[in-house]
């Protein structure tokens, strides 16, 4: 692993401070990047998304996808976990922070709307699984 992978969650870390002290110094820099928007999307964000997954776009192999039958535990294995798994898993933790520990601070409504959230985020763990 190189020091970029090696170190992700310290980057990660430090992304977020810049974000949160960006955000301090110059909010209406941000404000105005979040007025580009089109059909309820923001315009920077879905470039951006798109500029992160290219990579792992472009070295997916798709002729790989008939073998995958030959062997097909570990597709079992990850249907079984994303679908049956995960879910179930994802909205008991919704339900014991949103619905039991948090209550004093998240109106109902939202809190349904915060257990559909981690639902979906169990379902699709990470964005460019979701673009693939």
């Amino acid at each position: 692993m190189g020091i970029f992978e090696r170190y992700l969650s310290v980057w990660i870390g430090l992304c977020i401070i810049a974000g949160i002290l960006l955000g301090n110094i110059a909010p209406d820099f941000f404000e105005t990047i979040a007025g580009f928007e089109y059909a309820g999307v923001n315009i920077v964000v879905a470039i951006l998304v798109w500029v992160m997954i290219y990579p792992m776009m472009v070295q997916v192999d798709f002729g790989a996808i008939k073998e995958v039958g030959k062997n097909p535990r570990g597709l079992w294995l990850t249907l079984t976990v994303n679908w049956l798994i995960k879910p179930f898993t994802m909205a008991a933790l919704g339900w014991l922070f949103f619905k039991v520990l948090f209550v004093p601070w998240v109106d109902p409504q939202s809190a349904s709307e915060y257990i559909a959230g981690m639902i979906l985020l169990g379902v699709a763990p990470c964005t460019a699984m979701v673009f693939v």
